[in-house]
């Protein structure tokens, strides 16, 4: 990855971020810590690992994307729009009534989705059964990948633990499982709620491949993702550490902006400026013509 590419995505990570909080800010609910720490790694997946065609979203040989922490769609509407899912107008649409952007990820609105979500803990489950049936009809001729984004918080979830052993058991060396590692969820910070170190260690234990990673480093993460995929006796887990509402220093590293938006004067004025905000949700300059 050379630093051209580094700085695209970068741009296309503060474009998503920018639109995460006007989403919110029109919506008046949802949440901001997740999807704002997770603009950087959505950027990577979409704009540069993926295999996907955004003008033909049921494409057979496309990789596959299951966000288990649905909470944080605002992220992967964000993303999908700039990449050309539908248009980046309806971003202004999140969390209304017949809208295609539920307040959880819906398929049923939004075909282009895999899977919906919103019980916490199902997206791996889901993620390892599809990455099984694949193994199944297609062996080793197969060259789909499976991703599944996951928060830390939702690690306290029994169900994760169940998929996590099968899919090392089964050696699914097609599935590659991001981690958020935040710190937060909604009731406080992750180590005071139910403490998960070591969790590097505990993966291992069930029998995957395990990175760290800065989830902020475009250079980090294209290393790990890379050797992720040449990994072929296991499934891979990218432990990436992230800041929660990156980009907004006011409310970063804040466990209170898990699942609220900005709604006051003031913390719309706090995260458009630290933001830079100056385009509409569609993506235009503000006072351009059409």
């Amino acid at each position: 990855m050379d630093d051209q590419k580094i700085k695209l995505l970068a741009e296309k990570a503060q474009l998503i971020r920018q639109s995460i909080i006007e989403m919110l800010i029109e919506a008046k609910s949802g949440h901001t810590a997740g999807p704002l720490d997770m603009a950087d790694i959505f950027s990577y997946l979409y704009f540069h690992a993926l295999k996907h065609d955004s003008k033909n979203p049921g494409w057979e040989y496309r990789d596959r994307v299951v966000l288990s922490n649905g909470h944080i769609c605002p992220v992967l509407y964000a993303t999908m729009a700039h990449a050309g899912y539908f248009p980046t107008d309806e971003m202004k649409t999140l969390r209304k009534f017949g809208s295609k952007l539920q307040g959880h990820p819906h398929r049923d609105f939004l075909p282009a989705l895999e899977t919906s979500s919103g019980p916490l803990g199902s997206g791996l489950s889901q993620a390892v059964g599809m990455a099984i049936g694949e193994k199944m009809d297609f062996g080793k001729t197969s060259s789909k990948q499976f991703v599944c984004l996951m928060s830390d918080g939702e690690l306290d979830c029994g169900n994760s633990w169940e998929a996590m052993m099968l899919a090392g058991k089964e050696k699914l060396q097609n599935l590659t499982v991001f981690v958020d590692r935040n710190n937060i969820q909604i009731d406080g910070f992750t180590e005071d709620i139910m403490p998960l170190n070591p969790l590097a260690d505990k993966w291992r234990a069930f029998n995957w491949h395990v990175q760290e990673v800065d989830g902020h480093n475009f250079r980090a993460i294209d290393g790990a993702y890379t050797q992720a995929l040449a990994v072929f006796d296991r499934p891979s887990v990218i432990i990436a550490y992230t800041i929660p509402s990156k980009g907004i220093p006011e409310f970063e590293r804040q466990y209170e902006w898990h699942g609220k938006p900005p709604v006051t004067a003031e913390d719309i004025s706090t995260a458009r400026e630290a933001l830079h905000i100056v385009r509409t949700m569609g993506g235009k300059v503000k006072g351009e013509h059409e």
